[in-house]
């Protein structure tokens, strides 16, 4: 029987970009400023927003990168996840609920599998994380001692406890009353079929719903 997977991830990496250059923005200065301490607003089990994406992964000794935009939809009984290359182009649509996860490509039929990790590690060749993005997008986690973290622009780093370190590189605004998250760095060795593997999140600010 013939494996499309490796065209697949081929057709999905082209539309995407394989672009040097990110769609981030660099790391703002604090100008010496001592960092707020003040954590992340209240958590929000519904919540809308955007912004770019990068992903970088090492796969059979070859190392491979692409880029694009994303757009996110959250509620407490569902995820959405639509990714778009730098041209426009709806490249992926996700669908995670707690019993099912579904992938729509564009020019492919519909792939569905019990969860996002082994779906999107088999059409793509890694894994995103997007149970941990639910917590992740809004500055928390679960640490790898099973406590909660909730970031600040002074306390901006944890170990989650399935192996993926966030990184809260950059802030909406760092002196802000409430922070939000702006540019988030994740990384995690052992990915799936990868050895490794880092994505990197520009987030624009949310919008309500």
């Amino acid at each position: 029987m013939t494996d499309y997977r490796p065209a697949r991830r081929r057709a999905l990496l082209t539309a995407l970009g394989l672009s040097a250059s990110l769609l981030l923005g660099g790391c703002a200065s604090t100008g010496g400023a001592a960092l707020s301490a003040t954590t992340v607003a209240p958590y929000r089990q519904t919540l809308a927003l955007q912004g770019s994406i990068g992903i970088n992964y090492l796969r059979d000794g070859k190392r491979e990168s692409l880029t694009g935009t994303f757009q996110w939809q959250q509620t407490p009984a569902a995820t959405d996840v639509t990714l778009v290359s730098p041209t426009g182009q709806t490249v992926a649509v996700l669908h995670v609920t707690p019993a099912q996860a579904s992938l729509q490509q564009s020019g492919q039929p519909l792939r569905t599998a019990a969860d996002l990790d082994s779906l999107t590690t088999q059409t793509l060749g890694w894994s995103l994380p997007v149970a941990g993005l639910r917590d992740w997008l809004q500055g928390y986690a679960t640490d790898a001692q099973g406590q909660r973290f909730s970031a600040s622009p002074a306390h901006n780093t944890v170990v989650t406890r399935d192996g993926w370190k966030v990184e809260y590189m950059t802030w909406q605004d760092e002196q802000a009353t409430v922070p939000q998250p702006k540019r988030i760095e994740l990384t995690r060795l052992g990915a799936g079929e990868v050895e490794e593997l880092a994505i990197r999140i520009a987030i624009r600010p949310s919008v309500e719903e």
